[in-house]
Order: C-alpha cells, then structure tokens, then sequence
C-alpha cells in the first residue's frame, strides 16, 4: 500500500509521518516536491539552497520515485506531502494509483504557528485551496479519499488512528502511538528550522487549546481559508 498524506504546514504532518515511520511495514519520505515547489516559485524559504540541493528537481523522477519500489523491501509507503507543493505545472494523474488521506487543521492554527516562522503569508502559501483541488480531483476520478482532523488526532491518539487503518484496511499497529526522539532519518534537511517541537517528542501532543486569535494583517486570509476547510471537515473520520 501506498499512502499520500495530503495536508498544509503546521498540521500534525510530521507527528503522522512518524508514526507511520515507527511501523516496521512502513517506508517513509518527507515532502518529496519541496525541492521542485521552491525551485519553480523562487520562494524564499528557510534554507531554499540546501533545501533544492538534497532532493530531485525533476518531477517525473520523483513520481517515478512514489511510484517504483519501495526502499528496504517494506511493503507499504507513506507519503508525506505538502499540498501547497503541487504547483499547476506538477503532474497530479499519479495520485489516484495510490490511497489519499487528506489531513485537516483549522486554519486559525495554522496561521497562527505559520506566521511565526514565514512572514507576509498568502493563501497559496498554506494549502488550503490546492487541498480542495487535490480532493475534487480524486472525486473526479471516482475515488473516495478520506478525511482525518489534526485536533482530533490530538484528542484521541490511539482512537482516530485505529479508526484511519480501519478505512485503509490496515492491521492496527500500538506502535504508531510512539517514536523516539531527535528526529526520524527520512527528515528533510529543513527539519532543523520547522521540527523542533516533534523532535523532542516521543508522541502526539495533548489535546488542543481554543483556537488563536490571528492578527489583523490576517484576518482576510483566515476568511478566505475558511470554506476550504469547512467543506472538507464535514467529510471526516468522526469516532
């Protein structure tokens, strides 16, 4: 099995690929278009060069990479992919040979936590749009992807994730409710700038607060995130 995990930036993304990662069945990549997303779009994040210098730039070969086979001879492949990655000009008919998860954050969090680390955000730069693209597609294409909450994950470890294998008809694993710490190997060089909080982990963080209040300058990017999430949310995994 290969499993995309389509979300935004600060969304539980890496926690998830650790968990899957801590499965002994379970192959892992971390973000495999960033390099491509910031080479096309010239952004200028937090170690661009580094970033573009440790993966493929060609997007065939890196298709052909969640597409071929999968490293150590495990039988399952986790994905872990940004949607705001998969710019107009990136391939996307490679999506529907393999099973998408589309995980949810309410986007007062992430811009709240974004914006500490990336200034002058814009919609394009957090997902929210491409998400509801990725999806429509897959529906498009007769496919019934599922929905999964980071805050509900948050709340229910083992419950949200013992309910997600079931929708993939995975055997449940207890030992994606742990990892340890300092990182995974499969990290992006980036992991140093955006992973510090996970790298000191060993599991899921607590339940989440009340949503943040987001700053003036982005109260018309939280209303334009809004629908997106909405319409995807009422489509989720509920225990």
């Amino acid at each position: 099995m290969r499993i995309a995990m389509w979300s935004g930036p600060r969304n539980l993304s890496t926690a998830m690929m650790y968990s899957f990662g801590a499965r002994d069945d379970f192959a892992v990549v971390d973000e495999p278009f960033y390099a491509t997303y910031l080479e096309k779009t010239g952004l200028d994040h937090p170690m661009r060069d580094e970033v573009i210098a440790s993966q493929k730039t060609d997007v065939v070969a890196v298709v052909d990479d969640l597409l071929g086979p999968i490293s150590e001879g495990k039988p399952h492949f986790y994905q872990k992919h940004m949607c705001q990655h998969m710019l107009p000009d990136i391939p996307r008919d490679w999506i529907s040979a393999v099973e998408n998860v589309f995980l949810l954050r309410h986007p007062a969090r992430v811009i709240a936590s974004f914006s500490k680390k990336y200034a002058d955000l814009t919609l394009a730069d957090i997902g929210f749009t491409q998400q509801s693209e990725l999806f429509d597609q897959l529906v498009a294409d007769g496919k019934r992807p599922i929905v999964i909450d980071s805050f509900d994950i948050r709340q229910n470890p083992e419950g949200m994730l013992r309910a997600l294998c079931d929708a993939l008809g995975l055997d449940w694993d207890p030992t994606m409710l742990s990892w340890p710490t300092g990182g995974h190997p499969a990290d992006g060089v980036w992991s140093k700038v955006w992973y510090d909080a996970v790298h000191n982990s060993t599991g899921f963080a607590g339940a989440e607060g009340p949503l943040p209040a987001v700053q003036a300058e982005h109260e018309v990017l939280l209303e334009q995130a809004i629908p997106h999430h909405e319409r995807l949310e009422r489509l989720k995994i509920r225990l």
